[in-house]
């Protein structure tokens, strides 16, 4: 499925104009579901933390059982040579991916001598910094590492994302703010999450029920140098329903405005834009 346009792929060493196929029918990751991927961004001629994603990649892979074939350096190098062929003005979404090929005696573990790997250029553009969403509760939750790979970026655990994003929109919201087996906040069903209160940040503690991206550590170093008060711990909906503002942080957006949590309504406020605002000073002095 292609979200944007203007692909290309690679695949066998070597780069393909378009949305190319890279996976049989009887691969592994087809069939069992061995997939991993992550996701970086190429805006206005940045990068910023490609090292970071390609390395979470590697992670994944290993915690999904599939054996990484090339290095962080080599996955870097790659990507930016087919960002060559993008002009600094196009926003790209920057996609290497694993899957298993081969299965072990009981076909169910993802063979170690054989590991398929490709990595997409799309073309997507970067969401306007005037755009927002609105979240709303979901009945469905975050799993924990001993139910699912929650240390990994896998294929294999959207299809939960996929049910709360389906039943938020059914009832009118864009997005569903969704906790973990406890009945605490982990995140939304596409990104991290933050709130503001009385001018200092909070965000869920890192409890190992959902990645804890590489952005949100991001702004959180930012935040904390630029000497805003930035708290990781346990929340709930009732923190929602009392904060002044809310953010999401992922690598598509980077920073998305909340502005209603089921009847609660929030403005889109000077730490979010702020937020947005050093994310992207820092992504250019660090380039």
């Amino acid at each position: 499925m292609a979200t944007g346009k203007n692909i290309r792929t690679y695949f066998n060493g070597t780069w393909h104009d378009g949305d190319v196929p890279i996976m049989s029918a009887a691969d592994h990751g087809a069939w069992l579901g061995s997939g991993v991927f992550d996701g970086a961004r190429f805006v206005n001629g940045l990068t910023p933390d490609l090292d970071k994603h390609c390395a979470r990649t590697n992670r994944s892979a290993e915690a999904l059982m599939v054996t990484p074939t090339v290095s962080t350096q080599d996955m870097v190098e790659i990507a930016l040579e087919g960002l060559k062929a993008y002009d600094s003005g196009t926003a790209v979404y920057i996609r290497p991916m694993y899957w298993g090929i081969d299965g072990d005696v009981t076909a169910i573990v993802p063979s170690a001598d054989t590991t398929g790997f490709a990595l997409c250029l799309e073309e997507i553009p970067l969401a306007p910094a005037t755009a927002s969403a609105t979240l709303t509760k979901t009945r469905f939750r975050r799993p924990v590492l001993e139910d699912a790979v929650v240390n990994a970026k896998a294929g294999c655990l959207y299809p939960n994302n996929a049910r709360m994003l389906v039943e938020a929109r059914s009832k009118g919201f864009a997005n569903a703010l969704v906790t973990d087996a406890m009945g605490n906040v982990a995140e939304t069903a596409t990104a991290n999450i933050f709130m503001v209160r009385d001018g200092e940040v909070f965000t869920p503690i890192a409890n190992g029920t959902f990645l804890a991206g590489i952005t949100r550590a991001r702004h959180m170093q930012n935040m904390r140098a630029d000497g805003m008060t930035v708290h990781e711990t346990v929340l709930t909906y009732k923190d929602f329903d009392e904060a002044d503002e809310v953010f999401m942080s992922g690598n598509m957006n980077k920073v998305t405005a909340v502005t209603a949590f089921d009847d609660t309504q929030y403005q889109s406020g000077p730490v979010t834009r702020r937020v947005r605002e050093m994310y992207w000073d820092w992504a250019a002095s660090a380039a």
